[in-house]
């Protein structure tokens, strides 16, 4: 019996096909979200456009980012599960980009936001050297005041 190899997976393709980003009403208790909350479920556009918005030098916590985009689109909580799976789309698309050779400046900095040794940079294509040293230049880039 043979089996087929595992074609690498398209991640523009997947940030470019998945669905919009909603607000939904969860009727059972979901990743640590009670039933009754209002949950906002996320794209990797809205991902990646809060993202690009973050300064350069400033990071923010996935934590925070999940709040601050509840509260923009009238919910309680933002999904932990499509969090995770748009973060690592958006960030696998910006290292395609980047081995392309499009400018640092040019993409989505999701260093920013994906923290070495965390489970997210653990799935990621890159190791955390990479996001260590990115966030490094973002420093560096840093004006000053």
């Amino acid at each position: 019996m043979t089996t087929k190899a595992k074609r690498p997976t398209d991640w523009r393709k997947r940030f470019d096909t998945a669905k919009p980003a909603k607000t939904v009403m969860l009727h059972t208790d979901f990743a640590g979200i009670r039933a009754g909350t209002m949950m906002y479920i996320g794209s990797p556009g809205v991902f990646a456009n809060y993202i690009s918005r973050i300064p350069a030098g400033e990071t923010r916590t996935i934590e925070r980012m999940r709040n601050e985009l509840a509260r923009r689109n009238g919910a309680a909580a933002t999904c932990p599960v499509t969090t995770a799976i748009y973060l690592k789309v958006v960030a696998e698309v910006a290292l395609d980009d980047l081995e392309s050779g499009t400018p640092r400046d040019a993409v989505v900095p999701f260093w920013r936001v994906i923290e070495p040794g965390s489970k997210i940079a653990a799935r990621l294509s890159c190791g955390d050297g990479v996001i260590e040293h990115h966030r490094r230049l973002d420093v560096a880039a840093e004006p000053s005041v």
